[in-house]
Formats: structure tokens, C-alpha cells, sequence
């Protein structure tokens, strides 16, 4: 086995003995591994260029260049400058968390002011713990530092699948990679959900419905559809307690066993929705329209209005069989011809209101404020003990 010692070409220090075997292409090979340059050309110390490997003999001192022309090597050493320059071209291996990572010198200094470059630019100027194998230990997440290894590289930020962009974040800050913080901050910006308070809309509801099982309940809470044309929909059993349908258009719809709690449905068009059963409990429909409405369910599940603001609504017709009203404010609502048979108005507001030809048999009208009430064409009559305490 031959052994032959290699300088970079133009330089006299940091060389490296080597076996020879093989090829000339594998000992170029070894030489760009050793050196971390992409080895071209092999000079002998008169500057000859061997092409055949057959011409090193053992001991040799051998100069690799990348291609270039060969240059001769100075006697003495190069200045300290021109020495750490050279010294960049390391091949370096870190320990970070458990996993290793194997870089240049030049690719860790390549940010002048970060934690790396102080670390890596001079020898042993931090006293950098290392492994048994060398390696030196950092004391970080590798799944976050790998992305920042990359970036220095080449200068590119790629996070890949399932990396959480915070942590890179603090990763970046940590090693004090400045430009790669402010790109990051960016990126994350970005990709947050718009702070967008704009309507849902019925292609968009529609969607989702479409999405979703026909027996899982799909939560609407706190969404905002107001304005939106949610006519004909079938919106059994949704959740949209505390959403905004103000101005929604519902005629018609299904809500059959939906919660309305503390919904916002002021001045929406319910007209001919089915209401089954639907719970409405302190919810705002001041200015709603209500005509046509069933909220009659034969299975015997009530509707819940109680403590709901019906201000000026317009029921006119509506089957409100048993329906709870306790509380609820009717103030100037429109009542005609409705069927309130059994219904709970307890403690309600029907300050002029108008129940002109409702049937209120059997209604629990006790302590409710009937003052301007309309009473005419009544098909049943109104006991007075419905309404006395």
C-alpha cells in the first residue's frame, strides 16, 4: 500500500496522508471527501500533472486544484487571515440532540454575527464540548435546527411536513440568524387565518354540509352568516348557538331541533320554516318575520323561546302548539290567527301585541303584561283565571 501526503493547491499546510489504491478517479475522489472541494487535477511539487496512478510512488507530496493551473507553494506560512480563510474549508460534524450533522466550517460561519459563526470561525476558541466520536455536542432540537443547517447552505428557507414554524423561530433567534427570523416571522404571518369577521356564505354552508355525516351535528357557534341566503336549507339539528343570521334569508328552511340559543336573528325571514322543536332561549329576533311558521312537533318535543326577544316580530298564522314563551318579550308583535293552545306565556310581554283570532285554550298567560293587547275575534274564550295569578 502506498501512502501519499495532499496539500490543496497553492497552499503548504493542513495536509492530508492518504492510501493510495484504485484509480485516479478514486484518489481525486478521496481528495474532494478530505477537503470538501471538488478535486480535478493532481500535480507532483514540480507542478507535472499526473494522469495515471501508476506515476505516484510512496511518500509522494501531491497538490489537488479544482482545475485550475497548478500554483506554486509558498516556503513559510500564510498569514492568520489567509490560514482561518483555508481553515473554513473543514469538514465538520455536530452532535445536535442526539443526531449528527456533517458541514463545512464555511457553511457554519456563513452568518458573520450569529452564535455559529463565533463557535466555528476560530479552533477551540470556545472550548466546544465533542463526543467520543468528535462530534461537537449542542444541546438543541434537531428537528428544528436541520431546516436552519439548510438555510445556511443554501440560502433557501424549506421546512418540511409536520415542523412546527415556531420552533425553527426560536431556533433561529437562538443561534442569532437575524435574516432568518424575519423571513420566518413573515412566513408565519402568513400563514395564519386571516382575521376575517366576513359572512359565511350559502355555497360555503353548503359545503360543509355536504361534508359532514347526516347524523353528526355540525357546530355553527359563534359564525357569522349575516345577510346570507339560507332559504330551503335542511339545517336539522345544527348548532348555531350565539351565531349571527341577522338578515338571513330562512324561509322555508328546515330547522327542525336546532339550537338558536342566543342566536342573532333580528330582522331575518323565517316565513314557513319548520321550527319543531327548535330552542331558542334568549334568543334576538326583534324585527324578525315568523309568518307561516310550524313549531308543532307530533313527537311532543316542544319549541323553547323562553326569555327570547321578539320584539315587533311578525308570527302571523304560525302552529305554536305547547311553544315556551315564559318571559319572552312580544312587544307590537303580530300574533293573528296563530295556535297558541297550551302554550307558556308566563311572565311574557304582550304589550300591544296583536292576537286577533288566536286560539290560546288552555295558554298559561299568568303574570304576563297584556296592556294594548288585541284580543279580537278570539276562537276560543279567555279565562281569567289563564291570566291571574
Amino acid at each position: 500500500m502506498r501512502r501519499v501526503t495532499l496539500f490543496v493547491n497553492g497552499t503548504s499546510y493542513n495536509g492530508k496522508v492518504v492510501a493510495v489504491y484504485g484509480t485516479l478517479a478514486d484518489l481525486l475522489s478521496v481528495a474532494s471527501t478530505k477537503f470538501g472541494i471538488k478535486a480535478a487535477n493532481i500535480y507532483n511539487g514540480k507542478g507535472g500533472l499526473i494522469d495515471d496512478i501508476a506515476l505516484i510512488r510512496d511518500d509522494d507530496v501531491l497538490y489537488i486544484s479544482e482545475g485550475d493551473s497548478f500554483v506554486d507553494p509558498p516556503n513559510n506560512l500564510e498569514s492568520p487571515h489567509e490560514f482561518h480563510s483555508w481553515a473554513h474549508t473543514d469538514w465538520i460534524t455536530l452532535n445536535v440532540g442526539g443526531r449528527r450533522f456533517t458541514t463545512t466550517r464555511s457553511t457554519l460561519v456563513k452568518e458573520p454575527e450569529s452564535m455559529l459563526a463565533h463557535m466555528f470561525r476560530d479552533k477551540d476558541v470556545w472550548g466546544n464540548k465533542q463526543d467520543e466520536q468528535g462530534a461537537y455536542l449542542i444541546d438543541r432540537s434537531p428537528d428544528y435546527f436541520e431546516p436552519i443547517l439548510n438555510y445556511l447552505r443554501h440560502g433557501q428557507l424549506i421546512i418540511s411536513d409536520g415542523i412546527n414554524l415556531l420552533g425553527v423561530l426560536e431556533e433561529a433567534r437562538f443561534f442569532g440568524i437575524e435574516r432568518l427570523a424575519e423571513q420566518l416571522e413573515g412566513v408565519i404571518k402568513n400563514s395564519q387565518p386571516p382575521d376575517d369577521h366576513s359572512p359565511i356564505s350559502r355555497k360555503e354552508l353548503v359545503r360543509f354540509l355536504l361534508a359532514t355525516p347526516t347524523k353528526s351535528e355540525l357546530r355553527c357557534q359563534g359564525l357569522n352568516f349575516s345577510g346570507a341566503d339560507l332559504s330551503r336549507l335542511d339545517l336539522r339539528y345544527i348548532n348555531f348557538k350565539m351565531a349571527n343570521l341577522s338578515r338571513c334569508n330562512l324561509t322555508h328552511a328546515n330547522l327542525c331541533g336546532t339550537n338558536l340559543e342566543r342566536a342573532d336573528l333580528s330582522s331575518a325571514n323565517l316565513d314557513g320554516a319548520n321550527l319543531q322543536g327548535v330552542k331558542m332561549l334568549c334568543t334576538n329576533a326583534e324585527g324578525a318575520s315568523l309568518k307561516g311558521c310550524n313549531f308543532e312537533d307530533p313527537a311532543g318535543l316542544k319549541a323553547n323561546l323562553e326569555g327570547a326577544n321578539l320584539k315587533g316580530v311578525d308570527m302571523e298564522g304560525s302552529q305554536m302548539t305547547g311553544i315556551n314563551l315564559r318571559v319572552a318579550t312580544l312587544k307590537n308583535a303580530k300574533l293573528k290567527n296563530c295556535n297558541l293552545r297550551g302554550a307558556t306565556l308566563a311572565g311574557t310581554d304582550l304589550e300591544n301585541c296583536d292576537l286577533s283570532g288566536c286560539d290560546l285554550q288552555e295558554a298559561n298567560l299568568r303574570g304576563s303584561n297584556v296592556k294594548g293587547a288585541i284580543f279580537e275575534e278570539m276562537l276560543t274564550p279567555l279565562h281569567m283565571s289563564q291570566s291571574v295569578r
